[in-house]
């Protein structure tokens, strides 16, 4: 038995690695047309390249449900294809057998998945973009329609670039009055964190000084900047709630929650990422149901597609339900786990009827 549950755990295994390989192949090919256009002076092929490895991790994190449904069809598949299931069933091996066999790599995946989401992604992605806005803008002055604003109590900020690590280029600070009116405008070209004081070091600075109809300008080489805006609180900014991980999430709608602020987009990712590993398992049950159920002898092209289709409109009911959550004020988290719940049960369902 043990010899038969590492020849299904293989097959399984490889069959998701391919089908993982090729989803997150096309993901990066497209990637490539994508930044292909915007190749200039000092955004070259090669820093493409860089972008598209730096971006790979999230890609795997986001294509392992999908991938694990096509693979557990393709590799369950062609087991039916060459008898073997049949043989296996007719040596006493029950179907509960083999589903628990099958899930046993997939686990793997579940886990790779939990760590590359958790402590890679959210590294990485924000490393991704400021690498190549860095490239596309640099320290040069403020450009409104790239970079990120935010506020730190009557001041306004807007930073071309922010690295992971608390790095900065192109900081351009706005300090306002109480009545309003422009106090201080300063750019600095870089910025970096010294997390041990826990402030700012501005590099490069140029200060106007606003007094009356009059304004000063003064020049610095480098100038301590204490700000609640830290290193953390950035990143919470820059990437999209999905690019988070669980634990800066978790974080964030607590803080959001004290503000009295809507948490319901941060809420829909938090529930999205801790439920992916039943969305995976959920993904593999019914695609073990149709290949013991209606796809029993379908060709391998017929299953794959079934496989693709499965995936998309898992994909867009998710997609749909969450949005739906938001604005009819019902749970979060019911929209995110009703598609694993239906997926599971309609799996659940075919398995009882072939066994």
């Amino acid at each position: 038995m043990t010899r038969l549950s590492r020849y299904i755990g293989s097959t399984v295994f490889g069959s998701i690695l391919i089908a993982l390989l090729v989803v997150v192949g096309l993901d990066i090919i497209s990637i490539l047309l994508d930044e292909i256009g915007a190749i200039k002076a000092n955004y070259h092929f090669s820093d493409v390249l860089v972008y598209m490895l730096t971006r790979l991790p999230s890609a795997i994190y986001e294509f392992i449900p999908f991938a694990s449904l096509i693979g557990c069809l393709f590799g369950l598949g062609m087991l039916a294809n060459n008898s073997e299931v049949i043989v296996m069933r007719a040596a006493g091996v029950s179907l509960l057998k083999i589903v628990y066999f099958v899930i046993k790599p997939v686990l793997l995946f579940i886990v790779m998945s939990t760590i590359i989401g958790e402590f890679f992604s959210p590294y990485l992605d924000q490393l991704a973009e400021g690498r190549r806005d860095y490239l596309r803008n640099g320290e040069s002055a403020q450009d409104s329609t790239a970079g990120v604003w935010a506020r730190d109590g009557s001041s306004f900020i807007h930073i071309n670039v922010v690295f992971p690590g608390g790095v900065l280029f192109g900081v351009s600070r706005y300090q306002f009055a109480d009545d309003k009116s422009l106090r201080e405008a300063s750019f600095s070209t870089r910025a970096t964190f010294n997390a041990f004081d826990g402030y700012w070091v501005e590099e490069n600075v140029s200060i106007t000084r606003f007094t009356g109809n009059q304004t000063m300008v003064d020049k610095q080489l480098t100038r301590r900047w204490t700000s609640e805006l830290t290193p953390d609180v950035l990143q919470l900014n820059i990437l999209t709630p999905d690019s988070l991980s669980i634990s800066s999430l978790q974080r964030y709608i607590e803080f959001l929650e004290q503000q009295n602020a809507d948490v319901a987009n941060y809420e829909l990712a938090f529930w999205r990422k801790v439920l992916q590993p039943l969305v995976i398992v959920a993904l593999v049950l019914i695609g073990i149901s149709f290949v013991f159920g209606p796809l029993r002898n379908s060709t391998m092209g017929l299953r794959v597609f079934v496989g693709v289709v499965l995936g998309i409109s898992f994909k867009m009911l998710q997609d749909m339900l969450g949005p739906f959550s938001i604005v009819f004020g019902f749970p979060v988290f019911l929209a995110v786990l009703l598609p694993i719940l239906l997926c599971a049960g309609i799996g659940l369902y075919l398995l009882k009827r072939s066994g």
